[in-house]
């Protein structure tokens, strides 16, 4: 007779194990604490856009003074100069398609210079290439279509489920950040950031489960002698999946005791982002007296029609294709709100994703084959002239009238 441990026992065991094997940290600062704390004392280096938007209306408005006074003397000001937004979303390979995009953009001579760039995940990996323009493509196609598997992660052995803080390392990526995110870059965007333009990377507090935006700009004209290791390291925790890659520990000083906040993939919380819903652009314009054509690109690098599997029934499969599905209506939904967030603040809105006509075959992950493809995909589309959509495919098809659709444009924030 075989004698099996009740399942209770099994349980109380793998709980202690995994118990055990926590790896070390410091402790995370007090939850009413940490909108409080300055990084590397640089007071606007981040937002918590969740709480308080006040913070980051007020680094917009500066921005705007900003890029007034570096205006040529004698010009015609704000009012007549149309101002251009991109999102980049997160979708790991398939961020060469938004890279393809991007240098494609540049051949076709259309590539307009951005005022704000946002960035989550792979997006924010892409992010500093497409915020400093042109002088900067020959960089951001090595790193979509040169970069293998092994260039990124490592991956560790299964029991790093229970003993490890995630199924793979990731150094070979840090190593690869580290390579183009240098002294130079840094003072590069430092003196965009001068210009009244701003970079924003999205990442998630893991411990306070809230989005932190990173004011990338602000940190490379710090000057602090830790901005650049900061830099790289938010490059990293944007882009780092929860359980799959290591979260990145950024240390602060709480009271003159050292703490470690925990980031993770800013995807946790949001597949793209332009700006807070709170802020009402067409207010803004009204009460500054700045009216100005603006136009929002959002590039969503990733499909929007659904991915047939036939999956298996079993525990991994089911978690891992529930998981997959969420993700893809999370980035769904986050380019609807902003359609609506847009319609509603009078900016232009303009989309682009990996269509139907692009071959959606089964590949490994970081397959150099497939990322050229999709690279050469974009870069061909944008340098014809890429053919934006003014709406989400949903608005498209849903039957509905965009002015009955906007009644939606108030759900609950």
């Amino acid at each position: 007779m075989i004698c099996r441990p009740p399942a209770r026992m099994v349980a109380s065991v793998l709980l202690f194990l995994l118990a055990a094997c926590t790896v070390d940290r410091l402790p995370a600062p007090a939850a009413d604490q940490a909108s409080h704390l300055n990084v590397l004392g640089i007071p606007n280096a981040r937002f918590w856009i969740d709480e308080d938007t006040s913070a980051i209306e007020q680094e917009m408005a500066l921005s705007s003074a900003r890029e007034q006074a570096a205006a040529p003397v004698g010009g015609t000001g704000l009012n007549s100069t149309p101002v251009q937004f991109l999102a980049l979303s997160g979708g790991a390979d398939d961020g060469a398609f938004g890279a393809g995009l991007i240098i494609g953009w540049t051949a076709s001579g259309q590539r307009p210079e951005f005022k704000l760039v946002t960035g989550i995940s792979t997006g924010g990996l892409i992010a500093p290439f497409a915020f400093l323009g042109p002088a900067y493509d020959d960089q951001l196609r090595a790193v979509f279509t040169a970069v293998t598997q092994k260039d990124s992660f490592h991956n560790r052995y299964l029991t790093a489920a229970v003993t490890d803080d995630a199924l793979a390392d990731t150094a070979p990526l840090f190593g690869l950040i580290s390579q183009y995110a240098n002294q130079q870059m840094l003072d590069d965007i430092a003196r965009e950031y001068a210009k009244g333009r701003l970079l924003l990377i999205g990442t998630t507090n893991i411990d306070l489960q809230r989005p932190v935006l990173w004011n990338m700009g602000a940190i490379a004209a710090s000057k602090n002698p830790g901005a650049l290791e900061l830099f790289r390291k938010i490059l990293l925790a944007s882009a780092s999946i929860p359980g799959a890659f290591p979260p990145v520990m950024i240390d602060v000083d709480v009271n003159g005791e050292h703490r470690q906040e925990m980031y993770v993939d800013g995807g946790a919380i949001a597949q793209t982002f332009l700006y807070p819903t709170s802020i009402n652009l067409r207010e803004v314009a009204l009460k500054s007296g700045i009216k100005r054509e603006r136009t929002a690109y959002i590039i969503h690098n990733g499909r929007l029609d659904p991915d047939w599997a036939n999956t298996n029934r079993q525990f991994l499969s089911i978690s891992a294709r529930a998981i997959a599905t969420m993700i893809h209506y999370s980035g769904v939904s986050d380019i609807s709100r902003i359609y609506f967030m847009t319609q509603r603040d009078g900016v232009n809105y303009r989309l682009a994703y990996i269509e139907k006509d692009f071959p959606n075959a089964p590949h490994e992950q970081f397959d150099p084959q497939y990322m050229r493809s999709l690279f050469d995909y974009a870069y061909q589309k944008a340098r014809d002239g890429y053919p934006w959509h003014t709406a989400p495919p949903i608005m498209r098809g849903s039957g509905l009238p965009i002015t009955n659709q906007l009644a939606f444009a108030s759900f609950p924030e």
